[in-house]
């Protein structure tokens, strides 16, 4: 069991920042908390997927927001 510094159970997570896209990490469950505790549970990616990996994403998400929109003209 992974604890962090303030004592309580770890909790896993899913960095999606663009230096750490889709890297898999523990951290403090009070998320809001001065605890700021995190730890790395798989390693690190190569630099070609951390400088794909960001723009697959912002493509997505330019294509949702597309999608959503054109799914709103169409109920006009």
């Amino acid at each position: 069991m992974v604890r962090c510094w303030c004592g309580k159970q770890a909790i896993t997570r899913t960095s999606w920042t663009s230096v750490n896209p889709g890297r898999g990490f523990y951290g403090c469950p009070d998320e809001g908390s001065s605890c700021r505790w995190i730890g790395w549970y798989d390693p690190e990616m190569c630099a070609r997927s951390r400088m794909i990996i960001p723009g697959l994403l912002r493509g997505r998400n330019e294509l949702e927001e597309r999608l959503e929109v054109a799914e709103g003209d169409v109920w006009k």
